[in-house]
């Protein structure tokens, strides 16, 4: 039996002819059975620029972060594979499509799509600081983190519902560490992961910034990895987790 599959844009202040073609292109490839375009902070008339377009469009007034945006898309969903993909379109549509395959047969909880891994196709890389940074970043979380992956940042992920619903009640990164806690608390509760190799082209125009969200980053991946330790039951972590860690996404929400 075949599994629905929907699939969540995330998008702040976005470029509205690029993130229009993608998401058109998204739905001619996917076909999913919903599409739903998060919206954060849009600027004038964004909103109705992408009413014409075959998805829901969700707008936020505020700027939720990454991860915010994303949790409250898949917990909209009502498919049996859940999907993102960054509304940069650097992931394009046939990439989605194989990130979504192995969860889609039933054979992954989850998949993440990778620009570093050795099969990855970059069309254009990015600039040489950047590159830097990420390569450095991801050499660092293989290893701290248990999923051993070759790219932990790529905008592209899939995962089943039964499997998010778990996930779900661990996450407490808003911003772009959001991809770094998925992966940690996946591997800590046991979740079958593929990396997939994609193909992948940068796009200037993202709103990272290679330096301040890389410290971001460094911050949430030690984060994401005690998050982890305190979800396998480590005491220590567990107590801390008490003291320190932030409301859950969920929470946040709710509220």
């Amino acid at each position: 039996m075949s599994r629905s599959v929907g699939v969540v844009v995330p998008a702040y202040r976005p470029d509205v002819d690029r993130l229009s073609r993608y998401v058109r292109a998204l739905d001619e490839r996917l076909a999913p059975a919903e599409l739903r375009i998060e919206l954060d902070d849009p600027g004038p008339g964004d909103s109705e620029a992408l009413a014409d377009l075959p998805a829901t469009v969700h707008v936020a007034d505020r700027r939720r972060g990454k991860g915010a945006a994303i949790t409250e898309g898949f917990d909209a969903l009502s498919t049996d594979v859940l999907a993102f993909a960054d509304a940069d379109g650097s992931t394009p549509a046939d990439s989605v499509a194989d990130v979504v395959d192995p969860v889609e047969s039933g054979e992954f909880d989850l998949a993440a799509g990778s620009r570093r891994h050795p099969e990855a196709t970059v069309q254009s890389h990015q600039k040489t600081l950047r590159r830097f940074l990420g390569d450095g970043f991801a050499w660092l979380a293989r290893q701290l983190l248990t999923p051993d992956l070759y790219d932990y940042q790529c905008g592209a992920k899939a995962v089943s519902a039964n499997f998010w619903s778990r996930l779900r009640r661990h996450l407490t990164e808003s911003g772009f560490a959001w991809d770094i806690e998925l992966l940690a608390i996946a591997g800590a509760l046991g979740g079958k992961i593929a990396e997939v190799p994609v193909v992948w082209e940068d796009q200037p125009e993202s709103t990272v910034d290679p330096v301040s969200d890389t410290l971001s980053l460094f911050t949430g991946l030690l984060a994401a990895r005690h998050r982890a330790k305190a979800v396998r039951g480590d005491r220590l972590h567990r107590l801390l987790a008490g003291q320190l860690d932030r409301p859950l996404l969920i929470e946040r929400g709710e509220q």
